[in-house]
């Protein structure tokens, strides 16, 4: 049952501070989705929480052991992040992308065949693993580069703005292979901009505002127009259609916002 903790933690860059006094845990069976305005420091805190930024202050600790002192390779195991925006360099098939995965394990690719075929299952990548990736739509690529990610079979899986760029159908698959991996027991994070998206696929909503966590709680707690209008600065209606919430960004805050009698 691996936590995975940041406390207190402060980040900057020369004079610049990114991050204020952040406390964020990340538990086993839990999906929780970071928001915020660009800016924010997002990108920032998932980072820190990969160990590929040290904080300045503040520890970031994996069961309670620091993870500045951890082995790389155990926390290359422990630890799946998907970056914001990935690429691959090299001339790959979809199979090998995925296959990079189990490195931190096997020191190769192809000893645990199963780990990999299970990754793209999951994806649902097993008709193309032969494709290069140079091939694929930006949802299929990215849901290779998740398969990359769910095959080394890490305890937390953090992913930063990984529906960024789709469209809807793919983003509501991305979010639903997170949310099935935090119900097989992982620690998931995603950085979301979709506030919907948000609302109904976390467990626990943090919103970060100039470095600093502005609001955490459910969705249906923080998601409020009073809040999105502090934070984001803009007016929002919130209601339901078929049964769903939903949430939409109507206009600057301050601004008279349009008729929404069709949205209840």
């Amino acid at each position: 049952m691996t936590v995975l903790r940041g406390a207190a933690l402060t980040v900057a860059a020369g004079r610049r501070v990114i991050l204020h006094d952040v406390d964020i845990e990340l538990r086993p069976g839990c999906l929780t989705v970071l928001l915020g305005p660009n800016g924010a420091g997002k990108s920032t805190l998932v980072k820190t929480l990969a160990g590929l930024l040290t904080p300045s202050t503040g520890v970031v600790t994996l069961d309670e052991i620091p993870l500045a002192g951890m082995p790389r390779q155990r926390r290359a195991r422990l630890i799946g992040y998907l970056p914001q925006q990935p690429c691959c360099a090299w001339a790959l098939t979809v199979r090998q992308v995925a296959e990079i995965g189990r490195l931190p394990w096997d020191g190769r690719y192809m000893q645990n065949t199963g780990a990999v075929d299970g990754a793209l299952a999951a994806c649902e990548l097993v008709g193309i693993a032969d494709r290069h990736v140079s091939t694929l739509s930006g949802g299929e690529f990215m849901r290779a580069m998740l398969a990359r990610v769910l095959a080394g079979e890490p305890a937390c899986l953090l992913a930063d703005e990984p529906t960024a760029g789709l469209d809807p159908l793919h983003q509501l698959r991305v979010m639903r292979l997170l949310r099935e991996s935090a119900s097989a027991g992982r620690a998931v994070l995603a950085v979301l901009h979709d506030l919907a998206l948000a609302d109904r696929f976390a467990d626990e909503v943090v919103m970060l505002d100039g470095g600093r966590v502005a609001a955490r709680g459910s969705g249906g707690d923080i998601l409020t127009a009073e809040t999105l209008r502090v934070v984001y600065g803009v007016e929002a209606v919130i209601g339901e259609i078929g049964g769903a919430r939903v949430i939409q960004a109507i206009a600057p805050a301050g601004e008279a916002p349009k008729s929404t009698e069709n949205l209840r």
